[in-house]
């Protein structure tokens, strides 16, 4: 029986040999991605960028992988580069680091991925187990240096931030950032990018989502802080849009897509650096892409997109 690693090595040669319309990949290519400067550095980076959890985690811990081999090579083709992963995405780290050697595009992808070995903001980190977690994944990425690591959902700062920043001084990371997706712990992270040197934070923010906009944000802008945006599409974002048309005004600003609306809404606040939503298919990349192309809607035109949203239908009530 073949393992997720022999499989690995026979169906990456076909995820990079997939090929889309040679008319919409030229089309694409023509137009710039729109890009943010890592506050940091002044690194422009393209403001959409590929999540690991979700679909492209549950895919990767299967045995056919292809379709995520699909997924990459759309995503480098068309210039995105930031891709968001972590440990505790089951064999997201492991899958995507063997595709992209494969293909050979370790080295045209921002590898952003997390250190957590305290659990979920409480606990006390072992220095040795995390050092160990962060070995593992510069092995599965096949890198020297990593682009971003970051203390996921708040796990003992004091230990893994610690560890993070003696790693920036020997060179070996180039960013390091702390994470979290719970409103509960909004305060804590705001007093984490207060009290540690932060390049990046990662949090939650959508259409339906912006409490992080009031609270976060300004931290961040502040501190001089770049954000990855997660759960972009918030939690039922497209089970309320379905059926719905995407309103003919956002073709002002490019959006023809409902993804490419609720991306686009989380990209143009001024203090978000990337975007990262997840797929697994390589259609929804190539569209989720199409965000970071045109231009970002204004206030007004954000103002009347939370309108939108206001009016789509509720999500269905779950029997049980």
């Amino acid at each position: 029986m073949l393992t997720r690693r022999d499989w690995l090595r026979t169906t990456a040669a076909a995820g990079a040999a997939v090929s889309l319309s040679p008319r919409m990949l030229g089309a694409l290519r023509t137009q710039d991605l729109i890009t943010r400067a890592v506050p940091s550095t002044g690194e422009q980076l393209p403001i959409i960028g590929l999540g690991s959890s979700a679909t492209f985690r549950r895919v990767a811990g299967g045995e056919n992988v292809a379709a995520l081999g699909e997924v990459l090579k759309t995503f480098t083709d068309n210039g995105a580069t930031v891709f968001d992963t972590a440990p505790s995405y089951g064999a997201s780290e492991e899958v995507s680091g063997q595709l992209a050697t494969e293909m050979g595009i370790t080295d045209q992808i921002f590898w952003a991925t997390k250190v957590n070995v305290a659990g979920r903001g409480g606990g006390s980190a072992d220095p040795d187990r995390a050092r160990a977690q962060i070995e593992r994944s510069f092995g599965y990425f096949g890198v020297d240096v990593m682009d971003l690591i970051q203390v996921h959902n708040l796990g003992d700062p004091p230990v893994q931030v610690g560890i993070l920043e003696e790693l920036k001084a020997e060179g070996r990371i180039r960013y390091l950032g702390i994470t979290s997706t719970s409103k509960r712990q909004y305060p804590a992270l705001a007093q984490a990018m207060q009290d540690y040197p932060l390049d990046f934070i990662g949090i939650d923010y959508a259409l339906n989502n912006t409490s992080a906009a009031d609270d976060i944000f300004p931290i961040a802008q502040d501190q001089g802080i770049g954000i990855l945006v997660y759960v972009p599409f918030g939690r039922n974002l497209f089970t309320r849009a379905s059926g719905q048309e995407v309103p003919e005004w956002a073709a002002e600003f490019g959006a023809t897509s409902w993804a490419q609306f609720f991306l686009k809404f989380a990209a143009a606040h001024p203090a978000v650096t990337c975007v990262t939503p997840a797929t697994s298919q390589a259609r929804h990349m190539l569209d989720n892409i199409g965000a970071a192309r045109g231009r970002l809607p204004n206030e007004d035109e954000q103002a009347r997109m939370l309108e939108v949203e206001k009016a789509l239908p509720p999500a269905p009530r779950r029997r049980g």
